[in-house]
């Protein structure tokens, strides 16, 4: 049986994956996006890649030099603060460590530089899917394009438009928000608050809330306000949401009796490009499978989306795409290849997620300190 003409909705570090591995091996995909360019918009923070999961499906997709180039091995230390700012955990050393850390944007494009011209479709944003009686799979574009694959795989993330073809789950809020704030240039102008937050990922912690912070390329300081509130608090919590100084101020204010070093990760945030959103956190409902239906397929977000706590999601994405175009290439029956990579991925999916979900629950409960502190000496341990 030859090839199927596969079709891969969504260029993020697991379509693209999936995408570069196939092409490895003489397989075309394309990659519909909807974004109009690759730096439309930024695309986060940091990741930390796994060994057994990001790291492998590089290796598979022939990147671990140009993957060495951009990650920062040296960006791998946690610290835990309690809401006075007093340091309770330090984990320094990083020797030995094998979770390197790599932005998000930097992967991306590494990826998009691994693919031949033409392989990504940026501007098409899809409209409808519909599984026609031969088995193939119709896409069509808000650009007015259509086109046909014998295989389409749904890496479209949170809400993915593949994913009703196959489950009718949708993800289901967490009962934590985030908001989402930055500080430029740290080194050298917030030398004090790039001390606080270190060569790595920190949290403060205490009554159902956080302020969470991760060093970034470019001594950017990636800056997290998260409180365990309903999922319309943006429009009802009373916070002054006008301008980025109205919600610094209303943010701050709303962790009142923090101390004030930590707060000024809130005040001193901002700067070129400044951004400033809520992230209500979602996922879908842990051990999320379905029933294998010809022709399409989901990776990634759009398959099991969790929580971040685990930081499991982008190395299981690219995890899933790699075990699919691997097998893929292998086996005879490409349906038999789609069937099996399921059955793995569900597995694999089902116990992160369980631990994301507990994780997000014991971070943000009324003893969440002491919850996370457990686990990151046992960690250490």
């Amino acid at each position: 049986m030859g090839k199927p003409s596969i079709a891969i909705v969504g260029a993020g570090p697991g379509g693209l994956t999936l995408a570069r591995i196939l092409h490895l091996h003489g397989v075309h995909a394309s990659v519909f996006e909807r974004e109009a360019f690759s730096s439309v918009r930024p695309q986060g923070g940091s990741l930390d890649m796994h060994a057994d999961s990001g790291q492998f499906a590089i290796q598979c997709a022939g990147l671990t030099a140009e993957f060495k180039r951009i990650a920062r091995y040296e960006d791998q230390e946690s610290r835990i603060y309690d809401k006075h700012g007093k340091l309770l955990f330090v984990d320094a050393a990083i020797a030995g460590k094998d979770r390197p850390e790599v932005d998000r944007g930097h992967l991306r494009q590494m990826l998009l530089d691994s693919l031949p011209s033409g392989v990504v479709r940026w501007d098409h944003e899809l409209t409808t899917v519909a599984q026609q009686d031969d088995g193939t799979v119709e896409l069509a574009f808000r650009n007015g394009t259509s086109e046909r694959f014998d295989l389409v795989v749904g890496a479209d993330g949170a809400w993915s438009r593949i994913r009703p073809l196959v489950s009718d789950a949708r993800p289901i809020y967490s009962g934590v928000m985030f908001v989402e704030l930055g500080i430029d240039d740290a080194d050298t102008r917030y030398p004090e608050l790039a001390r606080l937050v270190g060569r790595g990922l920190m949290f403060a912690l205490g009554d159902s809330k956080g302020l969470l912070g991760h060093r970034d390329a470019n001594a950017h300081l990636g800056v997290y306000a998260a409180m365990r509130v309903p999922e319309d608090w943006v429009e009802t919590s009373g916070l002054d949401w006008s301008s980025g100084d109205a919600i610094r101020t209303s943010l701050t204010s709303y962790f009142n009796g923090w101390s004030e070093e930590l707060l000024q990760l809130i005040s001193q945030s901002g700067g070129y490009g400044e951004r400033i959103a809520p992230r209500p956190i979602y996922a879908l409902p842990v051990g999320h499978r379905w029933e294998y239906r010809q022709g399409v397929t989901l990776i990634g977000d759009a398959a099991h989306l969790m929580s971040p706590f685990g930081g499991d999601g982008a190395n299981l994405a690219m995890r899933d795409a790699a075990d699919l175009a691997l097998a893929v290439v292998e086996e005879e029956d490409w349906r038999v290849a789609v069937q099996k990579t399921e059955t793995a991925m569900f597995a694999r999916a089902e116990e992160a997620a369980a631990g994301a979900k507990e994780a997000i629950e014991d971070v943000f409960s009324p003893d969440g300190l002491a919850h996370t502190l457990q686990v990151m000496e046992e960690h250490r341990g």
